[in-house]
């Protein structure tokens, strides 16, 4: 087994010192390849256990899409020792909570439990790995769940479709190309025993990561995760193709209508670089920089000043393989989504052509650095970062050493990203707009 310890760490922020927690974590392997992380911090009696499964949209086969987030769902139907309908209330009467996402590249499960029941978590997690009843039953209940959940979210939601209309015109060949809630009439189609295939190939420990995080003894927490997980058979390795997009090099216009809004919009979509990739860093800070928030030069500019727009949309994606920057926003008066795009392009060129001011720059270090310690300020934060880090970026020890990444990036590296990535040839265009009313 391999073992890491780390050290602490501090930061400088304007206006005063302040010291980020130490993030000391072990971790090692379990025979059956399962990744184990350990974050040990007895300053408040809850722990949080997690499991995240190197699974996500990507993986699912073109013609059975949806898989991966309908598996997020199934997986909290019972196992051979939990009934259905009981998961939530063992989690509540244990006073814990818990949750799942699912995103392009992985699906995370988490419980935060008063340290005592610690082990709670643990017979949860290895029950949901090991003894998962994948019936039809279930199947269909959460297909059900999940056909609600489209029509709330993206059916029936203002500007609900620009995520997967913007997927499937910026990518061609990859799997990142439909969206993570998938095609219904897939779901609708598959058999059990699809289901139960896609169950066996990732739902196995040398696809997962488990991390604890939070007030616990080392050596009975160790005992316990080897009791529970260690017997767990390994799985066949996964063999994923390594499938890559060929440059976007001419303007993609798209358009779509949406029956459940007024106000059209803009979105300019950019493929970026995985998110382990040093310009991934850069283009977070410029995202930051013209779009995040209202203190973002475009919102200043097109909300606050001019009065042009109602809202400015920015949407970073961080995702292994390629991730995107997007930026629009929505006209209000006489402004078309023309004369909105023409306002964003200024800023992007003007990013291209002068280095950013000291004092901007200094900015979004400050609001960097303040991003990092926030996400890691609670044992549930810490856990995720550990997963994600180790997982997606291959460097657990990023949740010590990413905002190092973040204050070497010059200004002069921003303006030369900006040039590399943000060009109007390299993009996708969507005009997002009303549903037309057929004529009388």
């Amino acid at each position: 087994m391999k073992k890491h310890l780390l050290s602490a760490f501090s930061m400088l922020f304007a206006g005063g010192l302040l010291s980020a927690q130490e993030v000391v974590f072990e971790e090692y392997d379990l025979d059956n390849g399962l990744h184990v992380i350990l974050h040990r911090d007895n300053s408040a009696p809850v722990v949080t256990t997690s499991v995240m499964y190197h699974v996500g949209s990507k993986d699912e086969d073109p013609q059975k899409t949806g898989f991966a987030h309908f598996f997020e769902h199934l997986l909290f139907e019972g196992t051979k020792n939990i009934e259905r309908g009981e998961w939530d209330k063992i989690v509540s009467s244990n006073g814990g909570s818990g949750n799942a996402n699912t995103f392009l590249d992985r699906t995370y499960y988490y419980e935060t439990f008063p340290s005592n029941s610690l082990e709670v978590g643990l017979w949860l997690e290895s029950e949901r790995l090991m003894h998962p009843i994948i019936g039809q039953i279930g199947v269909d209940t959460q297909k059900e769940v999940v056909q609600e959940e489209r029509r709330l979210r993206v059916d029936n939601s203002p500007y609900g479709a620009f995520f997967e209309e913007l997927l499937k015109n910026l990518y061609s060949k990859h799997p990142y190309r439909w969206g993570v809630i998938g095609s219904l009439d897939h779901l609708a189609s598959a058999t059990l025993d699809d289901f139960k295939k896609f169950n066996k190939t990732y739902y196995v420990p040398n696809n997962a990561v488990l991390v604890i995080a939070g007030d616990f003894d080392t050596a009975k927490t160790k005992k316990m995760v080897a009791d529970y997980f260690g017997a767990i058979p390994k799985g066949a390795a996964i063999q994923r193709p390594n499938i890559k997009e060929d440059p976007i090099t001419q303007t993609i216009s798209a358009k779509y209508h949406d029956p459940n809004i007024q106000i059209p919009a803009i979105l300019l979509a950019y493929r970026t670089p995985g998110q382990g990739q040093r310009d991934a860093y850069v283009i977070n800070m410029i995202s930051t920089y013209l779009s995040d928030g209202e203190s973002s030069k475009l919102y200043k500019k097109l909300v606050d000043e001019k009065k042009m727009a109602l809202q400015i949309l920015s949407v970073p994606i961080d995702a292994e393989d390629y991730s995107s920057y997007i930026v629009g926003g929505l006209p209000v008066g006489e402004n078309s989504i023309q004369d909105i795009k023409k306002e964003i392009d200024e800023e992007i060129l003007k990013l291209q052509m002068e280095l950013i001011s000291e004092k901007d720059h200094q900015k979004l270090l400050n609001k960097f650095e303040n991003q990092f310690v926030n996400a890691n300020s609670s044992v549930q934060g810490i856990a995720n970062s550990l997963a994600e880090n180790y997982m997606l970026k291959d460097d657990t020890n990023l949740i010590n050493t990413e905002i190092d990444i973040y204050r070497s990036i010059t200004r002069e590296e921003i303006m030369e990203v900006a040039k590399k990535y943000l060009k109007v040839n390299q993009r996708v265009e969507l005009e997002y707009l009303p549903e037309q009313k057929a004529a009388n």
